[in-house]
C-alpha cells in the first residue's frame, strides 16, 4: 500500500471509531510502525483533517468531516463503476441519469490514473432487455414519496383486470431484470403487499404523511415477509 492511499485508509479507520483509537491500533490495522503511524497522522492534520488526540492517548476524526473520494482500492473502483452502470442501464430513468452524474463527478475531483481506470475496469453488467426497456415514470414517484414520507395514491390493476383504488404507503423498490416490485402498506387491505410496476395504471403523491416512519415500517416489512418464507 502507498503512502497516499494509506493516508485515505486511516481517515477511514478513524471514521469507524467513535471513541479515540490508539495510535498501536492503527499502525497494527495498516501494518505500519507505530512511528510511522504518528507521522502519518501529523500530516493529515497538516492537510486540514479534524484529527483531535495525542501519542499514548489515542485518536479520534470530528463528527461532520467529509474527504471528498479522491482514493479508492481497486476492488472498491470496480464495485462503483459496475453498480452505477448497472443501474445506468434500468428504467428508473432518473436514477439512471444520477448514476451516471454521480461517475462523472468521481472522476472530475479524482487523479488521472484513476479517471483512466474507471473508463477501463473491464466489468460490464448483463441487462438483457436493455435495447427495449421503457422508462418507467412510476418508479420516481415511489422513491419521492419513500423520501418525503408521503402516501401515494395508486389505481392499480390485478391479475384479473381489475382495478381498484387505495393509498399505499411505499417502503421497499426491488429492481428485477425486466420488472420491479413495489412494497408498501396498504391502507385499504391494511397489511403489507407488492405491486407489480407494470400494473400500475396511474400515480401521484399526497400531502398525507405515513401512519408510522418509513424505518419502522421496512423493519415490520422485512419480518413478516421472513415470517411468510419460513
Amino acid at each position: 500500500m502507498g503512502r497516499t492511499e494509506r493516508l485515505f485508509a486511516i481517515i477511514d479507520a478513524l471514521r469507524r471509531h467513535r471513541r479515540p483509537v490508539t495510535a498501536a491500533e492503527l499502525a497494527a490495522e495498516q501494518g505500519v510502525s507505530v512511528r510511522t503511524l504518528y507521522r502519518d497522522v501529523q500530516t493529515l492534520i497538516g492537510l486540514g483533517a479534524p484529527i483531535e488526540g495525542e501519542a499514548g492517548v489515542g485518536y479520534v476524526l470530528r463528527p461532520g468531516f467529509f474527504l471528498p473520494p479522491l482514493m479508492f482500492t481497486a476492488e472498491e473502483l470496480e464495485a462503483l463503476v459496475l453498480g452505477a452502470r448497472w443501474v445506468g442501464a434500468q428504467v428508473d430513468e432518473s436514477l439512471a441519469c444520477a448514476a451516471k452524474n454521480a461517475l462523472a463527478k468521481i472522476a472530475t475531483v479524482s487523479p488521472r490514473e484513476l479517471r483512466e481506470n474507471m473508463d477501463d475496469t473491464g466489468l460490464w453488467p448483463v441487462v438483457l432487455n436493455g435495447a427495449d426497456a421503457v422508462p418507467v415514470p412510476a418508479l420516481g414517484l415511489v422513491r419521492q414519496a419513500m423520501r418525503k414520507e408521503r402516501a401515494l395514491a395508486l389505481r392499480y390493476e390485478d391479475e384479473s383486470n381489475r382495478i381498484t383504488e387505495r393509498e399505499i404507503w411505499p417502503v421497499q423498490i426491488a429492481y428485477h431484470e425486466g420488472k420491479q416490485i413495489v412494497a408498501a402498506w396498504c391502507c385499504l387491505r391494511a397489511s403489507f403487499r407488492h405491486f407489480r410496476t407494470d400494473r400500475i395504471v396511474s400515480l401521484a403523491l399526497t400531502e398525507r404523511p405515513y401512519g408510522k416512519p418509513r424505518r419502522m415500517l421496512a423493519l415490520e416489512w422485512f419480518q413478516a415477509w421472513e415470517r411468510e418464507r419460513g
